[in-house]
């Protein structure tokens, strides 16, 4: 296993290297020029449309449904788990590339959001199917679709072995764990392992409790969400607000090292550069996993939502990266740095930032902190189970066009590497989703580089819309008609998208 994981370290070394991080950052950098900082014009009305669905809307489920949906395939243990990966590994300075990829990541995520419901397909009984492999086919055209189909395989390979099942199921079995028998007392032997009893338990109920959802499909995924998500957003939020207040005299010096740790000003020469792209490296990655801002997950979810304008729902689909990042992901890192339990020898994962929780609020008993923490993570991993299971599917449906047969066989899988996820190691684990990460990312970047006139074309005409109404969107013209550059496109994929059904069954 050891050497297994070294040659997976290896791996995503290189894929994770510079050429990688460049084109993401840069990709959101673009992005944001390209759309004169709307990010920060109009954040805002982003949070207003966030709940506030729009009427009329053509889709499967409302706006904040989508939302939710996409909120809870990326408020997970990436939140908890991943944030104290990268700051152990990269240090305090990882916090501010996470932040950095963030604040121009929500300009890369408004224009998936647009994008999805702008090239979507939707068949006569009014499902939807939308993200990037139609926007690469219907908006760069057919001679793009083997990119289409290469996003479509590396979503699948993410949902199976990455954010979907092996990583979630991993930290909310380590979690449970650590709350009821942190010392290993009753372990069995499994795959040639010693595991405690609390392990099997946590990771048994859990995927069998996936499953009950998964097999109901997206509504019941989307109404579950729409009522979990806010709940365990907002506890976790009370938690860490709590620790950030009561260790207040703390903060700029925690702010301090952070942009210290980022730019290497602790180490010199050669160290230096070495400490920065480490920083860089680890930031990056773990904020990426976080947000997924530029992998192309949230528009398959933002496809299905009730709306005629894809430039509202772009603003929808943004709000995502700010709360997820630049709020959630913050709370975790400051936790760690404010308490510097991020240099603790022989900590990782979850451990790590439950010691960071205990020590910032010794008011607590650590008993009290160690199961809110857990219930936390345990509730952001099984959301984001559920969440990627949905991404998975649609990925399943465009590659296979919509294979109704081998979709089911797609379920069973996935519920299978539930049961299998908590035997593997927190680093390898990890590195997997990373590795698969990548692969997902570069096809979903480059369509956003080629439509990125499309989306600046649309983006700007809602907004001038919407100014010309004065804000009221009721009182708003009506769309116009784009036929010229997508209609026709789409009506094929339509009529190609029937056949399948009638194919496929």
């Amino acid at each position: 296993m050891e050497e297994f994981t070294n040659i997976l370290t290896a791996i995503d070394s290189v894929i994770w290297g510079p050429p990688l991080i460049a084109l993401i950052l840069l990709g959101g950098i673009f992005l944001t020029f390209r759309l004169r900082g709307l990010q920060f014009r109009t954040l805002g009305l982003a949070l207003k449309y966030t709940f506030k669905n729009e009427e009329d809307g053509k889709g499967e489920v409302t706006s904040f449904g989508a939302l939710c949906t996409a909120m809870s395939a990326t408020v997970g243990t990436g939140n908890i788990v991943g944030i104290a990966t990268a700051v152990v590994a990269g240090g305090p300075g990882a916090l501010f590339w996470m932040w950095l990829a963030a604040i121009f990541g929500m300009a890369t995520k408004f224009s998936e959001g647009l994008l999805a419901v702008k090239f979507r397909t939707m068949d006569k009984k009014g499902h939807v199917l939308g993200g990037p492999f139609y926007y690469i086919e219907n908006g760069m055209g057919q001679k793009w679709r083997w990119l289409a189909k290469a996003f479509a395989f590396f979503g699948m390979c993410v949902a199976l072995f990455g954010m979907g099942t092996f990583t979630q199921i991993n930290s909310i079995s380590s979690a449970v764990t650590g709350f009821f028998d942190p010392a290993m007392s009753h372990t069995v032997n499994i795959l040639g392992g010693e595991f405690s009893i609390a392990t099997v338990i946590g990771g048994l109920f859990t995927a069998v409790l996936a499953g009950l959802v998964i097999i109901g499909g997206l509504k019941r995924i989307a109404t579950f969400s729409e009522k979990v998500v806010p709940a365990m957003v907002v506890v976790f939020l009370v938690f860490s607000f709590t620790l950030i207040f009561y260790n207040i005299d703390k903060l700029p010096a925690t702010l301090l090292l952070i942009v210290q740790h980022a730019f290497g000003l602790q180490a010199f020469g050669a160290g230096m550069f070495g400490a920065i792209l480490i920083a860089m490296q680890m930031g990056l990655a773990r904020g990426i996993f976080a947000n997924e801002a530029g992998l192309g997950s949230a528009p398959i979810a933002a496809a299905a939502a009730k709306t005629n304008e894809p430039a509202r729902q772009g603003l929808v689909t943004m709000t995502q990266t700010f709360i997820d990042s630049i709020i959630i992901c913050s709370m975790t890192g400051l936790a760690l740095v404010m308490t510097n339990t991020y240099g603790i020898p022989g900590l990782e994962g979850a451990a790590v930032t439950n010691a960071a929780f205990q020590a910032g609020l010794p008011f607590l008993p650590p008993e009290v902190v160690s199961f809110i923490l857990m219930v936390c993570l345990a509730l952001f991993g099984f959301t984001t189970i559920l969440g990627w299971n949905y991404y998975g599917e649609r990925c399943f449906e465009y590659f296979f066009n919509r294979n109704a047969r081998g979709l089911k066989i797609y379920r069973w899988l996935y519920i299978l590497c539930l049961f299998v996820g908590p035997y593997m190691t927190v680093s390898a684990v990890w590195t997997i989703a990373d590795i698969f990460n990548a692969c997902m990312a570069v096809p979903n970047m480059i369509a956003l580089f080629a439509l990125s006139g499309v989306t600046a074309k649309e983006a700007y005409n809602y907004l001038n819309r919407l100014k010309k109404a004065k804000g009221n969107e009721k009182a708003m013209e009506p769309r116009p008609d784009d036929s010229d550059d997508w209609k026709t496109p789409k009506k094929a994929a339509y009529q190609k998208m029937e056949e399948q059904i009638q194919r496929n069954g």
